[in-house]
């Protein structure tokens, strides 16, 4: 895998590493590094799909996360390596929904459902344009 992550399919695939500053006092991952994870593989996925940040910001548009439900499983432990499974589950005009979970050796131990909304940098809703939304629809499972 490179750094950034590989795809197969509609699934993206991102590695992780747990450190010493992921854990809490337990040695276990601390609940709020998952989000940091999830993230990190989100951005992955969209960089590998072409879709940067910083030019989306530049045409006035961002990701902001509307929801996330979390499922912990099982625990990570400190130098874990992990993988990040990224899946688009729905596109709409504005809205990203996808699915995301951490695997440790093949075995699911966190998993996510994630929406994201497309924004205004100047504040407000925005729809995804067209050309990403096509992108992010290949991704769906069975195709547009």
């Amino acid at each position: 895998m490179t750094a950034g992550g590989t795809g197969t399919g509609g699934t993206h695939r991102f590695p992780v590493r747990v450190y010493y500053e992921d854990t809490d006092f337990s040695g276990n991952v601390y609940h709020a590094a998952y989000l940091k994870f999830f993230e990190r593989a989100r951005t992955e996925f969209l960089r590998d799909l072409g879709i940067h940040h910083r030019e989306l910001a530049q045409e006035g548009i961002a990701f902001a996360v509307r929801s996330m439900a979390i499922d912990f499983l099982g625990a990570a432990h400190i130098d874990d390596l992990l993988e990040i499974t990224t899946e688009v589950a729905t596109v709409s005009g504005a809205k990203l929904g996808l699915r995301q979970a951490l695997f440790r050796e093949g075995e699911a131990i966190t998993r996510a459902e994630v929406l994201v909304v497309a924004i205004r940098t100047s504040g407000g809703a925005a729809r995804l344009p067209a050309a990403l939304r096509r992108l992010l629809e290949a991704r769906t499972e069975g195709g547009p």
